[in-house]
């Protein structure tokens, strides 16, 4: 198989946004008294907004109205667009911008494929849009991860057969979501955690692309 194109996902793979999402939920926890676990956190990787506060309201066993949390969605976005208005290209993670570097040498096409719905400004902050040829975040799609959408969105906007497609992932829900499209998934973290996934590293440092995407 001739593999065509890489698709990733944003928080966790090419920037960690996952303490902005963090400090965002807590904030809005305090309209409800709840303070949010860094474990909890880890459990919201991956997972849409609407999903995300529905989780937290679990566990806070809180019962709001549709009107309450209409309003809590968009403060935790404006909470989360304040923290994150301050991101640069230092906070894009190690090996990513040189892995960047040898697939569009390799002649990859490179699309995003986030549930994120800011994930134009935090790409725009860190100086990564220019590597994109296409991006799919949660404007484009209605369902989460573990559902295929957002990758098969990729493929088909890119031109190529899912089966052509390399997905790079950091949550269990997003491999999940790359095979059940019927892609190649490489997981970004810890193999125990990824089990799922077709290989795992730790970071994009010191990875040759050569050798990774060899399947």
């Amino acid at each position: 198989m001739t593999y065509k194109a890489c698709l990733f996902d944003l928080d966790g793979v090419l920037v960690d946004t996952a303490i902005y999402h963090f400090q965002a939920w807590k904030m809005l926890g305090e309209n409800f008294n709840y303070q949010l676990t860094e474990e909890q956190n880890e459990q919201l990787k991956g997972v849409s907004r609407v999903e995300s506060l529905n989780r937290i309201l679990d566990w806070a066993n809180y019962s709001a109205t549709s009107e309450q949390k209409e309003a809590w969605l968009i403060e935790k976005n404006e909470n989360y667009l304040q923290l994150i208005s301050t991101m640069n290209p230092a906070e894009i993670l190690p090996g990513v911008l040189d892995f960047l570097g040898q697939i569009k040498e390799l002649g990859y096409k490179i699309a995003l494929g986030s549930a994120s719905k800011n994930s134009e400004v935090i790409l725009t902050k860190t100086g990564l849009l220019p590597w994109f040829d296409l991006i799919i975040d949660g404007n484009k799609v209605t369902k989460s991860k573990p559902d295929p959408e957002v990758f098969l969105k990729g493929a088909e906007g890119l031109g190529f057969k899912p089966e052509e497609c390399i997905v790079f992932e950091d949550a269990q829900a997003g491999v999940e979501a790359a095979k059940k499209g019927g892609m190649k998934a490489i997981g970004i973290g810890e193999a125990d955690v990824l089990s799922e996934a077709d290989k795992v590293i730790p970071t994009f440092f010191g990875v040759k692309a050569t050798e990774l995407l060899k399947f």
